[in-house]
């Protein structure tokens, strides 16, 4: 797969500073969903001028397949240094594919307050959606197989690995 991971970092950065000064959401939070949302998150941390530092959302226990995968055994807890209460929120993950995913991050989310609002930024839309959960910025959209899935390699470099189910 040959997709340069930062310059779509670098587009996401400027649409995001753009969508922020045309909302009028003032000193907006960005939180980062374990683990490679928070990567993205990270360097699109970098490119917004507020002084509120990074959250992180690690969404093990709110996950509604827990039954069928099992409990990671390195579960590390939510890192959220802010109140979210009434504040705007930029929610990142590396791809959004289900929706379940970002489902589990707003429920942890709400558990921590009631933000006035969520806005939703993703590295890679791909095929797939299963529940009505859509993107506000998005870096690229793929169409993949069923039996394919696409992986976010990091931290340093960034990279994104296509993958091909085992039959």
């Amino acid at each position: 797969m040959n997709i340069e991971v930062d310059a779509l970092l670098d587009d996401i950065g400027a649409k995001l500073n753009e969508k922020i000064a045309e909302s009028g959401r003032e000193d907006p939070v960005i939180i980062g969903v374990h683990t490679g949302g928070v990567w993205v998150a990270e360097h699109l941390h970098k490119g917004i001028v507020n002084d509120s530092p990074l959250g992180e959302l690690n969404i093990a226990f709110y996950r509604d397949d827990f039954s069928r995968i099992g409990m990671h055994p390195t579960v590390e807890p939510s890192k959220l240094p802010f109140d979210i209460n009434d504040r705007h929120l930029i929610l990142v993950d590396d791809i959004l594919y289900t929706g379940r995913t970002i489902r589990a991050a707003m429920n942890e989310i709400f558990d921590y307050g009631r933000p006035a609002s969520i806005m939703l930024v993703v590295l890679i839309e791909r095929s797939g959606r299963e529940l009505p959960i859509q993107a506000d910025i998005v870096g690229t959209r793929l169409n993949l197989a069923v039996s394919e899935h696409v992986k976010l390699i990091g931290p340093n470099p960034l990279r994104l690995e296509l993958c091909k189910a085992k039959p």
